[in-house]
């Protein structure tokens, strides 16, 4: 028999000032315990805020079948704390409240909605092969979403998210200058043009492209349950010799933690390299049942672990941004996310691009809106990749549980089918 307990405690601070008025400040705190006990191949759980043994009884109660379920076994032991310059718990919840009405006045549109959250988490987990961890480590952002009318409608959402304390927002009001400098002009930008072409991608729109169309097909999850592209495609190429990805927890960005929801200490994986699929990401017992490696496990709160990814990036390649330019030459280039859709079982992608430029003999021209890019996982056999790596953080959903992450990737030049909204 395994268990293992796990044991969170996470404040959460949400002000939010709409329009000018500030919103009621939300407070969350969630304290508990998950209790998890694999036997007979069948997992029991048990949630509760109770004394171990009380709480390991309870999920032993819980297992009322068998099943194939097996975990790799490892052991973990560790301690870390992330010590912030300026906790934001620290900081006058008044300073806050100024800093999003400063905010909000150096904005030059018609509407717009600023959001600051933090949150710091503590984790202590323990099992029964002896391993023992525990990590603090807080995060804090600010989200802007301004609206504009002219010939158009049009919204534009910028953020900036870090882990860490609140000297790491000491260049939010850059995302104000970008909003003031891009959104009166989108909107009255012409329609995108329609059809198959070159397609550049600026480093935000490229990794969220890897994290969608490439990272949740990477998660063994799916693997397992048929509903991946890559399912036995480990030692084969799946793209081209100048494409590897990496997904690493490490990395100091939105997506960071010391050890996974399983106790499992953080490692860097290299998902594909120059071109072959290497690894899978894993949970315990997905790395069990396809012989990985875990340490991928997430879970939102206290809710069960689900191979999850964190800081997933693509490696950056030879081309300065001007040599991509005139290597499209004729084509567009595109800019930031406004959401989409992906199927990890055909690799296909929808995305919208939150506005973009028409290039003409290799220069950037007219801008563009509403402009939507589809296509298929294949895209990664000819691509060409820029030098500068710059990572996007946000959240991820999967399975009702939403949890932190950053993408990663250069500005990439491909071909690729481009339409309207």
């Amino acid at each position: 028999m395994f268990y293992d307990i796990r044991e969170v405690d996470i404040s959460s601070f949400t002000i939010t000032l709409e329009d000018g008025a500030v919103e009621k400040p939300k407070i969350v705190n969630i304290k508990s315990k998950c209790f998890r006990v694999l036997k007979n191949g069948f997992w029991g759980v048990f949630i509760g805020d109770v004394k171990d043994d009380e709480g390991l009884r309870e999920a032993e109660r819980n297992v009322v079948a068998r099943g194939d379920s097996e975990v790799e076994r490892s052991t973990s032991r560790g301690k870390y704390e992330m010590k912030p310059k300026i906790p934001p718990w620290d900081v006058d919840v008044e300073e806050k409240i100024a800093m999003l009405k400063d905010l909000h006045k150096s904005l030059k549109v018609r509407s717009a909605k600023i959001s600051y959250m933090e949150n710091i988490k503590k984790f202590y987990y323990r099992d029964s092969d002896g391993s023992e961890v525990e990590y603090t480590v807080p995060r804090l952002g600010i989200s802007i979403v301004a609206i504009e009318k002219g010939k158009t409608l049009q919204f534009l959402s910028k953020r900036l998210m870090k882990v860490g304390g609140f000297e790491k927002l000491k260049e939010v009001f850059k995302l104000t200058e970008e909003i003031n400098e891009i959104l009166p002009k989108l909107v009255d930008a012409r329609s995108p043009p329609a059809g198959e072409m070159n397609v550049l991608m600026d480093s935000k729109l490229a990794g969220v492209f890897i994290h969608e169309a490439f990272g949740h097909a990477a998660e063994a999850d799916h693997v397992l349950q048929g509903s991946s592209i890559l399912s036995g495609k480990i030692g084969e190429t799946i793209a081209g010799k100048n494409v590897t990805i990496v997904d690493d927890p490490t990395i100091e960005e939105f997506g960071f933690f010391p050890f996974d929801d399983e106790g499992v200490k953080a490692e860097r994986k290299i998902l594909v390299e120059n071109g072959i699929l290497k690894s899978y990401l894993h949970s315990r017992e997905t790395a069990k049942k396809l012989k990985g490696k875990p340490g991928n496990a997430r879970s939102e709160g206290i809710d069960f672990p689900i191979v999850r990814m964190s800081n997933t990036f693509l490696m950056p390649g030879d081309y300065r941004f001007d040599e991509l330019l005139e290597l499209c030459r004729n084509g567009v280039y595109l800019i930031g996310s406004k959401g989409g859709e992906t199927n990890p079982a055909t690799g296909y992608f929808h995305f919208s691009a939150q506005y973009g430029y028409i290039i003409k003999n290799g220069e950037i021209s007219e801008m563009i809106r509403d402009v939507g890019l589809m296509g298929y996982l294949e895209i990664l056999n000819n691509i060409k990749i820029g030098r500068n790596l710059n990572f996007d953080p946000g959240f991820c959903g999967k399975a009702s549980q939403t949890v932190p992450v950053a993408d990663g990737s250069p500005e990439i030049l491909c071909r690729a089918k481009v339409g309207g909204e």
